[in-house]
């Protein structure tokens, strides 16, 4: 069972990351290097401003698997961490 989770988590990790970089492309684009660079540094603040920019972006499909993806990583983490303590 775990083994499962194991993977689901690194699938929706992998998600996450395309995602963040597919975002992280578009604020390059739209910010210039200096928001790009922090968005490198704080995955949050793409995150935030992909979801504030979603429909003149026109990037809602992204934003969904992102959110999707990051909240699946968390809970399988915190589910994988529990079960291995107990």
């Amino acid at each position: 069972m775990s083994t499962v989770l194991g993977i689901v988590a690194i699938i929706a990790t992998i998600g996450s990351i395309i995602c963040w970089i597919m975002v992280l492309i578009k604020l390059f684009k739209e910010k210039g290097v200096l928001h790009g660079i922090l968005g490198i540094i704080c995955s949050l603040y793409p995150f935030i401003w992909g979801w504030i920019n979603v429909k003149r972006l026109n990037i809602m499909n992204v934003m969904i698997v992102w959110t999707v993806c990051w909240i699946l990583t968390m809970i399988l983490s915190n589910s994988m961490q529990a079960m291995l303590q107990g």
